[in-house]
């Protein structure tokens, strides 16, 4: 029986890319912005304003939450930690999930209870801070937008960010409607769509980060491909014990078990296979084993009774 850890060509590359400035600035606004809608949202007895407000402070601890999630996966690996701190982005990723769900709860319990007693509201004043709010937020989301796809965490960033420019859009929206018709109910059911809308948004965040932190395996790799390409390989009769995981939002890592009864192919046949892997699935981190006998199946296996 053999044993091959390989970290890939590209090592540990695959990091999350620097957007520490980006939280620096977004963070820096944001909180700056909570409290001018706060205090003009009160003034204007505006409940879409006040609701905008609590959801940008909910998005100021979002940020910082993510931000705290990637310096602590820059961390070096030590002899307890032995990947480093990298799963926090996904634990990071998570909490921003929750706590858009309690940013969504807040704004529709305000709503509700303002819906049963409309209460007149300065729209001109409404129009103007939540235009600001437009202009903050989209420029904050267009900081993270080139990370959105590679990065759950940084996703996580940018729909908070978006999802507030949303926000302002439609307090805007509102108080116009408002102005127009001096229908005050106006306000607290655009409050109501937008929570709606956040929902909508968070969901897929949430349901993804969930899956990551139960070590499910990441979505765009086939796990039955990764077994067919195994079982492909010269040499190769069984492939078990094969596992995929993500080590991070951005990373992704493997074991399996090779059953090679003609014996051990040499170190460049499993950095062939390190290769293959990173290339054809994004796998950065593989762990191979070979074996001259089939030991029997992993009772981690889908079929087998744990």
């Amino acid at each position: 029986m053999y044993g091959h850890h390989n970290h890939g060509p590209q090592g540990h590359s695959h990091a999350p890319a620097d957007f520490g400035r980006a939280f620096a600035i977004g963070i820096i606004l944001n909180i700056s912005f909570v409290a001018v809608e706060t205090v003009y949202g009160l003034m204007a007895g505006s409940m879409a304003l006040l609701a905008d407000a609590g959801h940008n402070l909910s998005d100021v601890l979002g940020l910082v939450i993510a931000w705290a999630g990637v310096g602590l996966a820059k961390r070096r690996p030590s002899r307890r930690f032995t990947y480093g701190l990298r799963g926090s982005t996904i634990l990071s990723a998570l909490f921003n999930g929750l706590l858009l769900l309690v940013a969504v709860g807040a704004i529709a319990y305000g709503a509700i209870g303002r819906l049963g007693a409309p209460q007149p509201v300065a729209g001109g004043t409404v129009i103007v801070v939540a235009g600001i709010g437009i202009v903050i937020n989209t420029a904050t989301a267009l900081l993270f937008v080139r990370g959105r796809k590679g990065d759950l965490n940084i996703r996580g960033a940018f729909l908070h960010m978006a999802a507030d420019a949303a926000v302002s859009l439609g307090v805007v929206v509102g108080a116009l409607a408002m102005i127009a018709t001096g229908a005050y109910w106006i306000d607290p059911v655009i409050s109501l769509v937008i929570a709606a809308i956040i929902l909508w948004n968070t969901w897929g965040l949430l349901m993804s980060s969930i899956k990551m932190s139960l070590a499910a395996v990441p979505p765009g790799i086939d796990p039955e491909a990764v077994e067919a390409s195994l079982v492909a390989l010269p040499g190769v009769t069984h492939v078990h014990d094969l596992h995929i995981w993500p080590m991070s939002t951005t990373q992704t890592l493997l074991t399996v078990h090779l059953v090679m009864p003609d014996g051990h192919p040499g170190d460049a046949f499993l950095f062939d296979v390190q290769n293959r892997l990173a290339h054809d699935f994004h796998i950065d981190h593989a762990t191979i084993q070979i074996e001259l006998s089939d030991a029997g199946d992993c009772q981690l296996h889908p079929a087998c009774d744990v």
